[in-house]
Order: structure tokens, then C-alpha cells, then sequence
């Protein structure tokens, strides 16, 4: 099938004309001529897909291809390759942009001095995620490289907390797909739709069913705003290419009422579907992921409900290449704080009294998380490490005598020992020396139970986890005062310094991203097939020693985001080294140096020269 141009060029004809020639046989056809017939006869012409063929950093030429060869308006409307006024004076001529364009040339520095100044005008962060998302859909190259230069300042708004907000009003905001989205009706050719993704290299999938967004609650369909900010994240933090990235949303229904009334919601508006049907939509997605991406492909379970995540995880972990970011990647990232503590509470991790509010994913996957460690720290079994961890849930303490009521992921975690309703009981009656909250109930960590915390430590860890900032159990500065700047703090949502009888601490911020996207290279980098324990374990461990003393008299348990990229790649080679110690590698033989290879496979999105 011959090329098509929508109007023809310079460059179109010279291919053309160097193709015939080559065609006829003509001894004069240049070796660029024989490699370009070569490449349409074989359908392998270069495009910036193909990044994994070549060292996408190096500046060299490039020929912006998809269908056609882009040039004038389309190639200004095209975000993977516009470069707005970023264009030299010679790719304009080229590519009929001129008189198109302002004529000022304006390097990429300059652009992203540009975007952040606008962006610094908006009062509002919803709609600082609109210009963001605005500036996705027609410039893909400048968007990363802003989040990435500026990733502390904009972390909140294409992620947690800003991405809940988004989620509530996605009916209002979606302009155009940024992901798959995949209903209880289209049962019988899931691998239809994916085949209608356009990018075929699909190296990482996100995909969630809307039930527990955040602490936000059911919100259907509307949930795809996690999958595509979990996927920003992959790309600006860990390094994967933008085409290698699909997000998707499974609509099986929504049980919230005030959605399925909206006149604006953009999706199914029935109930959700449970038992045999949501399954088998389940099972025809996973299998055809893998059919169509194959097994290394690796899928991230965002945000289903407890009753799913759970057993969904235990369903396909010894299939596939799959983890829950909301039970494994938030133990993590909670037990890297938790070790980076250390120092300032004295002591080993074991040396500690665990009490949770909130025993859902989050929390008993913390508690697993935690478990494991100390089991290896103490040199003592699992069971044995359980009993440092109390659980608490919306009835009062995890004990025995509320044995016949208790979900299967608590039993582990139950205790022996009189019921206790409210959490200040529990917390007097345990006498915990770390509080971690994932209940998503707001302002649960009171006053009282803050300066009780002070009673049982000099140095109490406190870690209200829960997401966006409105459900957080406190805020940083209650935390501070009420424990007169004694506890140890880091929250899911991020806070401002606090100052306390003349000291300033800075609230670290125990985000997903510092944990996610370093796993997922990690995995990219080892061509792992399975996921084990152990590889979050190490992710925790590395991202715990890239803490330092000056960060901790800071307050913080955490590396400064600003550094967070450099973070993932040590991660990545932790997560891969622990893949070929279980066995589970198979990009074979082990490389001598897996932290070079993992930066080397980070994209970075500097624009190209066009031919």
C-alpha cells in the first residue's frame, strides 16, 4: 500500500522518487534509497515509538512518521512531535510551519519558564491539572519535562491530593481519552479494544474499577484519573517512555446514586455487577493483557475495593506479573519511613509497638510489610513478629471474641485480649509506640491520643497515611503541637513546615511515587515474570537508606522529592537484583551493573531534531 500525504512536500517526493528508483532497479539508488525501501517494505521505518532501538537521549535526526508524515498544522496538533515554538528556523522550512508559528524561536528552557508562569497565576489547583493536562494534549515532551523540573511543586497537582478532586468532577473535565476504558459489556472481545490502543509496546498497565478511589469512596468511572496520574508518574519518575504506559478503567457500574443521577457521568449508569460476571470480565482482561503484551507485561491493581483487591492479588500473582500499589506499594513506602525513623527513635523496628487505625488493603498490607521485616531483623517467624502489630477497624480492636465477623486478611492480626470500642481505648489500653493511620476517617487522631502517644515514647512514630488532605487522621501541624515537637511524622498528603517553640520541622510526605515507578523499572530492567515479597522489601530498605542525617534533623523520614528520580533508579536496581536472586529474571545473563543499565533505560524528554 503506497504512503499517502494529505498535501505533498519536498520530503515526501524525495522518498518517493528515491523508492521508484530503487524499485526499477537502477544502479544509482543510494543506500539511504535501499534502506528506506527496506524499512516500508518491512514496515520498520524509524518513528519515536522505536526509542528502545537507539539511545533516545543522543541528539540525532529524526523523522516524525505515524501514518503519513507529518507537516504543517497536523504536526503542530500532534503532542508527540509538536515542539510549538521550539522549532528551528530550518525545520520550519521544511515542514511548512512558517506563518503557523510566531516567528521568535524559543528553546525548551525558555517554554518551560513560560508554562510555569502561567501556571504559577492560577489560584486554584484544579486548574493548574487543567493547563497540566492541557499542556499533555499538545506538546507530550514539554509536559514531562516541566513535571519533571519542578516535580515538588507539582507532584500534588497531577497526583495526590488534586487527582481525588479531579476524579469527583471527571464528567466535567473529560476532553479527550488518556486511557482504555473497558465495560461489563464488552465481555467477549476485551482483546478487541486493546487492540484498538495505539501503541503496541506496552510495557506497564494500570487499571482500576473505580470502588475505593482514594478514601473518596465508589466513583465508577470516573476513577480513570488514577490509572493516567499513576502512569504520569511512571514516565516523569521512573523513567518509562510515555508509549510503553496504557491506563485503564474497568466499568462494571457504580453503587453511588449521586453519580448515576448526574446528568454529566460518563459512564455505565447501572449498578455494579458482582460474582460470576465481574470475574469473568476480570479473567478476559488479564488473559488478554497478556496475549496481547505477554508475560512480561506488568499490571498494577489500583484502587478496588477490599473485598476484590485482596483476592483478586492471590487470584493472578502466581500467573502473571501483577501487584496492588494499595497493599504492597503503600507497605513500602510506609516501612522506608518507618526504618528511616530509626535513628531518631532508638532501637530496631522490633523494639516497637505497632498499632493501625484502619485494617483494610492499606493497612494490613502495611502490617504484612512490617511483619516481614522484623521477622528478618529479630531472627523470629512471621507469627511471632504479628504480635508487636494491633489492628484497629470501624468496631473497635481486632480481637478474638469478634472472631466470627472478621474479614479472612485480619485473622492474621487477631489478639487475644478484652475488646476495646474507640481508638483512644485502644491506644491507652496497647500503649503503641507507632500510629499509623489508613482509616480515611478525618481528625481521628485526636489531641488526646496525640499527648498520649508522649507517655509510652520520648520519640512517638506517627504516620496519618489516609488520602486527599480531607481525610488525613491530622495534619502536620496538630501532630507537632499537640506532641510538642516530639513525634516522629510523615503523612499521605503533603504539609507545610511547622514551627514549634522556635524549631521548624518539615512533614515528610509518605507518597506511592517514591516506591512505584523505581519497582516498576525495576522490573522492566530484570524482565521479571513474577513479583516476590522480597523485591518491595528492597525497595523499602534502598529508599530508606537514601535518607540522610542532614534530611532527619529536618524532621524528615524522607528523601526531598527533588531527588526522587535519581531515588527510582536505585530502587529499580534493588527490585532487579532481588528478581534474579528468586529466580524470576529473564533477561539473562545478570548484568555486572544494574544501576547503569536502569539509567540508561530512563527516557528523557528532551525534544529531537527533526530531518
Amino acid at each position: 500500500m503506497p504512503l499517502v500525504r494529505s498535501r505533498s512536500t519536498q520530503i515526501f517526493q524525495n522518498v518517493r522518487t528515491t523508492l521508484e528508483v530503487a524499485r526499477r532497479g537502477c544502479t544509482g539508488a543510494s543506500a539511504l534509497g535501499s534502506s528506506l525501501l527496506d524499512s516500508v517494505v518491512n514496515k520498520k521505518v524509524y518513528h519515536d515509538d522505536a526509542w528502545e532501538k537507539s539511545d533516545d537521549n543522543v541528539e540525532r535526526p529524526a523523522t516524525p512518521w505515524v501514518r503519513t508524515v507529518q507537516s504543517g498544522i497536523e504536526l503542530l496538533r500532534n503532542p508527540k512531535y509538536n515542539k510549538g515554538m521550539a522549532f528551528s528556523k530550518t525545520e520550519r522550512d521544511r515542514h511548512y510551519l512558517h506563518g503557523l508559528l510566531p516567528p521568535a524561536y524559543m528553546n525548551q528552557d525558555m517554554q518551560v519558564l513560560r508554562v510555569m508562569s502561567n501556571l504559577r497565576e492560577y489560584t486554584s489547583d484544579l486548574m493548574k491539572y487543567n493547563h497540566l493536562m492541557a499542556l499533555q494534549e499538545r506538546n507530550e515532551r514539554l509536559f514531562f519535562r516541566v513535571l519533571m523540573d519542578n516535580i515538588e511543586e507539582l507532584l500534588p497537582i497531577v497526583y495526590t491530593p488534586t487527582v481525588g478532586l479531579v476524579c469527583q468532577q471527571y464528567g466535567l473535565l473529560f476532553r479527550r481519552p488518556r486511557g482504555l476504558f473497558i465495560s461489563i459489556r464488552d465481555r467477549g472481545r476485551v482483546m478487541e479494544l486493546l487492540k484498538n490502543w495505539p501503541e503496541r509496546r506496552v510495557r506497564v498497565i494500570v487499571v482500576t474499577d473505580g470502588e475505593r478511589i482514594l478514601g473518596l469512596g465508589d466513583l465508577g468511572v470516573q476513577g480513570m484519573g488514577i490509572p493516567v496520574g499513576k502512569l504520569t508518574l511512571y514516565t516523569a519518575i521512573g523513567g518509562l517512555h510515555p508509549s510503553e504506559c496504557l491506563p485503564v478503567t474497568l466499568d462494571v457500574g457504580t453503587n453511588n446514586k449521586s453519580l448515576l443521577e448526574h446528568p454529566f457521568y460518563p459512564g455505565l449508569r447501572q449498578n455494579r455487577v458482582v460474582g460470576e460476571e465481574y470475574d469473568e470480565l476480570v479473567d478476559e482482561f488479564m488473559e488478554a493483557c497478556k496475549a496481547r503484551y505477554g508475560s512480561r507485561v506488568l499490571i498494577q491493581f489500583e484502587d478496588f475495593a477490599n473485598h476484590n483487591a485482596f483476592r483478586l492479588l492471590f487470584q493472578y500473582r502466581g500467573s502473571h506479573l501483577v501487584f496492588n500499589d494499595d497493599i504492597q506499594g503503600t507497605a513500602a513506602v510506609a516501612l522506608a519511613g518507618m526504618i528511616a525513623a530509626l535513628p531518631l527513635t532508638g532501637g530496631q523496628l522490633s523494639d516497637h509497638t505497632f498499632m493501625f487505625n484502619g485494617a483494610g488493603e492499606a493497612g494490613t498490607g502495611i502490617a504484612e510489610m512490617v511483619a516481614l521485616y522484623i521477622s528478618k531483623e529479630a531472627k523470629i517467624t512471621i507469627p511471632e513478629a504479628r504480635e508487636r502489630i494491633w489492628m484497629v477497624d470501624s468496631k473497635g480492636l481486632v480481637v478474638k471474641s469478634r472472631m466470627d465477623s472478621l474479614q479472612s486478611h485480619k485473622i492474621p492480626f487477631v489478639k487475644d485480649y478484652p475488646a476495646h470500642s474507640t481508638l483512644l481505648e485502644c491506644v491507652k489500653a496497647i500503649r503503641p509506640t507507632a500510629l499509623i493511620g489508613v482509616s480515611g476517617k478525618a481528625q481521628s487522631f485526636t489531641k488526646e491520643i496525640c499527648e498520649a502517644m508522649t507517655e509510652y515514647s520520648q520519640r512517638p512514630i506517627i504516620f496519618p497515611l489516609s488520602n486527599p488532605t480531607s481525610n488525613s487522621e491530622c495534619t502536620a501541624e496538630q501532630a507537632y503541637t499537640w506532641t510538642k515537637g516530639a513525634c516522629v511524622f510523615a503523612s499521605g498528603s503533603p504539609f507545610a513546615p511547622v514551627e514549634v517553640d522556635g524549631q521548624w520541622h518539615h512533614p515528610g510526605q509518605g507518597n506511592n511515587a517514591y516506591i512505584f515507578p523505581g519497582f516498576g523499572l525495576g522490573c522492566l530492567v530484570a524482565g521479571t515474570t513474577r513479583i516476590r515479597d522480597e523485591m518491595f522489601l528492597a525497595a523499602a530498605e534502598t529508599l530508606a537508606g537514601e535518607v540522610t542525617d542532614e534530611d532527619r534533623k529536618k524532621g524528615l523520614v524522607y528523601p526531598p522529592l527533588r531527588k526522587v528520580r535519581a531515588v527510582s533508579a536505585q530502587i529499580a536496581k534493588a527490585v532487579a537484583s532481588k528478581a534474579y536472586e528468586h529466580g524470576v529474571a529473564t533477561n539473562l545473563p545478570k548484568p555486572a551493573n544494574l544501576l547503569e543499565i536502569a539509567e540508561k533505560r530512563m527516557w528523557t524528554p528532551q525534544y529531537r531534531r527533526y530531518r
